[in-house]
């Protein structure tokens, strides 16, 4: 029997592979204090995804072709049919009141384009990690504790001249705002960044929740520190900072940046 979706919102989960994390991502979620909606997406199926789905009665959704990020979060959030998205990764945990912080900030907010928590990084054993980006993600994004700023393009966009301010996996998204398949990009690795620096030059509100409501795992397995140990994060880095920077600016910019790689893995 497939649980009651919530009419409002809904958590497409992204499963890849056989990830030893995803049972207690789905338990996370299931322990929210508000009623919730919750989908299982993936491009690479397997019985034991499947099985995952089947115990906790969880609609599973299978894209068909090559297992790429762009593609299947875009798949994950068109699968979603409700007016708010959360696009949870299988690796992480969300606080039983993440949803409920979530789906007020969205009633007080009509015009919000992305609704956003602060984040708690952990490693493979669920323990605290320090981490260092974290705490300046959150000083970048004190501007958007303000009404007045966050729903100017200029304001919304200034962070992001610094690095990705905002974790991913903590991101609500308005559907019957941002329209079909989000992610317009041709960045494998800066998909987030690239989505919310053009989506904070379009009209419309960031919305910050400045609580920590997301258990963020970095471990050595995941997507991240494969793409800084193939150096192709580099790469798209520096792409994404020409964006906002001259060149001589992007190479210093990049010599502190990188100090940044060495929290994953």
């Amino acid at each position: 029997m497939h649980r009651e979706k919530n009419r409002n919102h809904t958590f497409a989960v992204c499963a890849y592979k056989e990830s030893p994390y995803l049972e207690k991502c789905i338990r996370s979620l299931l322990a929210q204090t508000g009623s919730e909606g919750i989908i299982i997406c993936t491009s690479t199926p397997s019985k034991y995804i499947e099985d995952i789905a089947c115990k906790y009665g969880i609609e599973l959704y299978v894209r068909e072709g090559q297992s790429d990020i762009c593609t299947d979060w875009n798949f994950a959030y068109d699968s979603a049919k409700t007016p708010y998205v959360t696009i949870a990764h299988q690796d992480d945990l969300y606080s039983r009141h993440y949803l409920e912080e979530i789906m007020m900030a969205a009633g007080k907010y009509s015009d919000s384009q992305i609704i956003y928590t602060d984040y708690y990084p952990i490693d493979a054993q669920g323990k605290y990690k320090k981490d260092i980006n974290f705490r300046i993600r959150k000083l970048l994004n004190t501007v958007m504790r303000l009404d007045c700023a966050s729903d100017k393009p200029f304001l919304k966009k200034l962070p992001f001249h610094f690095g990705n301010t905002i974790c991913c996996p903590t991101v609500t998204y308005h559907k019957q705002r941002l329209g079909a398949s989000v992610f317009k990009t041709d960045l494998k690795y800066d998909i987030d960044w690239d989505t919310f620096y053009r989506l904070a030059g379009e009209a419309g509100r960031f919305v910050y929740v400045p609580k920590p409501l997301v258990c963020y795992r970095i471990h050595e397995l995941a997507t991240s520190s494969e793409f800084i140990n193939n150096k192709n994060r580099e790469l798209e880095d520096i792409e994404m900072f020409s964006k906002m920077w001259p060149d001589f600016m992007v190479r210093n910019i990049m010599r502190l940046y990188k100090k940044a790689y060495d929290n994953y893995g």
